[in-house]
């Protein structure tokens, strides 16, 4: 269906531009991820742009969904969010560099104040300031990138006619980026040899293209990615692995002359790459003031290269290539609080590299994937076998992150366990985009982490899978599942009218006490769910629960409920102060 195009730069604007985005870098992930060989051949600049771009629009959908029917967010809260979502959304060197274009747009639409859109000189403004803002980001600019293609678009938006028109405006950026992208090759040795343009640059062509299907309503023509072919955003699957023929045999080339190709070094260092770049990739999301962050590029920046660092307001994304990935994340402590921190191997992920490799591993024949609220319980699902992914408060994992997650378990069968009801449909989607990927994926619809433990407690994969499955749902069916939390505002609940700041007892997800004191709220919520019976009580305290809670509740049930166990657990920054589980 077409597009219905929008006239001004508006809160949906924002919205239908992110969907689009999404939709189209969906389209040519796979494309993106066979040409990407700069900065470093590992093909996951398409999907970093994804899971990047997926993060900034469910941030979008997140505010508009907090309006009641019929209300609209402003443009500044559309796009401040989308700004957000994909700063803590972003993965690897181009997703980074993508968020920072982003911020550097909101920006400039924010300014607009309670103004419920910009025009084509709004439009105009904010280009120039994510190509700027994102320049600035990275430690040293490298042309013949992302960074020149976003440049031009921004050049070529500034010399456009239609003053006022959104769409005259981001069509001429749009085939100012592809003039430049199309150059990219002869810029960059690398590019020029592997016989193919920047995968960043071309992920900021689909993003551009998104935006003028906007405002038009029709979708932009199609972008060569490789010399003497012109394939469509949506390349076939012959296309595609023609593409990485040609760089796999660069790179082969480059093996046997014991060399690394021209220019492969970093999107970010200057002049010609080194034969041997640094081994990890470091990524995390840091809480700290402008000066620590200031004097962290500077001691990252001596420990590797590759160093982009984007944000402000006192949230950042670090991102750099480094052989002490430790240091890395050292220099994050002493600058802030660094968390959600990521770390690859390049040599356990380079796609482009085979000569004197180690075989690829064999894929085990099941594993579990669980999403977990906290630090703690990530180590203990880990320690039992899991693969976790972690979802911090107020920061639910989007699709991608969990299908990334079922990636990275290597099984032919996987269980996954959501841990959480909000979270069932965007478990549902990552394990439908797992299946067409020949893996073999049951979801079992956990809604607490305590009723994950409880299933990963009778998994046992030596069981046919349907066996396992069926054991693991009966265990997690047969938890009953409760939190203890702080009221964020006020609100009706079956349990009555709660402040903000009360203490809720929530009881399979719903309200059941309100009072003023943790411990006492839990013993409450604990005696009514063992009023039904219970063999087993599973506690898992978070950060900010009181130090004697535990031992009090343990001394509860041994007094009151004969024959009943309790297991203790830390899980960290969970959100909720207490998670309670009865088997």
């Amino acid at each position: 269906m077409a597009q219905v195009p929008q006239t001004f730069f508006d809160a949906l604007a924002v919205r239908t531009w992110c969907g689009l985005a999404l939709e189209a870098l969906g389209r040519a992930r796979e494309e993106i991820d066979a040409i990407n060989v700069y900065p470093v051949a590992d093909g996951d600049t398409g999907t970093n742009l994804y899971l990047t771009a997926e993060s900034a629009a469910a941030a979008v959908e997140a505010v508009f969904t907090a309006y009641d029917e019929g209300g609209r967010p402003s443009l500044a809260d559309a796009a401040r969010a989308m700004a957000h979502g994909a700063l803590i959304g972003a993965r690897g060197n181009s997703g980074t560099i993508l968020a920072q274009l982003l911020r550097g747009m909101a920006q400039v639409l924010a300014e607009a104040g309670e103004a419920s859109h910009t025009d084509g000189s709004g439009l105009r403004l904010a280009l120039r300031r994510a190509a700027d803002s994102a320049r600035q980001a990275v430690a040293h600019p490298v042309e013949g990138t992302v960074l020149s293609v976003a440049s031009a678009a921004a050049d070529a938006a500034e010399r456009s006619t239609g003053e006022g028109d959104c769409g005259a405006v981001a069509r001429a950026a749009y085939e100012g980026a592809r003039v430049a992208l199309a150059a990219t090759p002869g810029q960059l040795v690398v590019l020029e040899r592997a016989g193919v343009v920047d995968a960043g640059g071309r992920g900021l062509v689909a993003v551009l293209g998104a935006l003028v299907e906007t405002f038009t309503g029709e979708a932009p023509r199609a972008v060569a990615v490789s010399s003497g072919a012109a394939a469509s955003s949506g390349a076939s699957a012959a296309s595609v692995s023609s593409v990485h023929a040609r760089v796999d045999a660069v790179f082969d080339r480059a093996d046997t002359a014991d060399t690394a190709p021209a220019g492969t070094a970093d999107e970010c260092a200057d002049g010609p790459a080194q034969a041997d770049g640094p081994a990890f990739e470091v990524i995390y999301l840091l809480e700290a003031e402008d000066a620590a962050v200031m004097r962290l590029r500077t001691r990252l920046d001596a420990l590797g290269d590759s160093l982009v660092v984007v944000g402000g307001d006192g949230l950042w994304n670090v991102h750099v290539h480094v052989d002490d990935a430790g240091a890395a994340v050292e220099a994050g402590v002493e600058a802030g609080r660094p968390y959600r921190i990521r770390i690859t191997h390049f040599g356990l992920g380079d796609v482009h590299t085979r000569g004197g490799e180690r075989p690829p591993r064999e894929r085990v024949q099941r594993a579990v994937v669980a999403v977990v609220p906290g630090e703690g319980l990530a180590g203990l699902y880990t320690d039992a076998g899991a693969t976790t992914v972690l979802a911090r408060p107020g920061e639910p994992p989007a699709s991608g992150e969990i299908v990334e997650a079922v990636r990275r378990a290597h099984a032919r069968e996987v269980v996954l366990l959501p841990n959480d009801a909000e979270l069932r449909h965007t478990a549902a989607a990552a394990a439908e985009q797992a299946r067409t990927e020949g893996i073999r994926v049951a979801l079992i619809p956990t809604r607490s982490a305590v009723q994950g433990i409880a299933a990963l407690a009778v998994h046992e994969p030596e069981r046919r899978f349907d066996e396992d499955v069926v054991s693991m749902t009966s265990a997690a069916g047969a938890t009953r599942y409760a939190e203890v939390a702080v009221a964020e505002r006020q609100s009706w609940t079956l349990a009555g009218i709660c402040e903000a700041g009360d203490i809720l007892g929530l009881i399979d997800g719903d309200v059941a006490v309100i009072g003023s004191d943790v411990t006492a709220a839990a013993e409450t919520v604990l005696d009514r769910m063992l009023s039904a019976g219970g063999e087993l009580v599973t506690l898992v305290l978070g950060d900010d629960a009181p130090e004697s809670i535990a031992d009090h509740l343990e001394a509860r049930v041994r007094e009151a409920y004969l024959a009943v166990d309790t297991v203790v657990y830390r899980g960290g920054r969970q959100g909720a102060l207490l998670l309670i589980g009865v088997e």
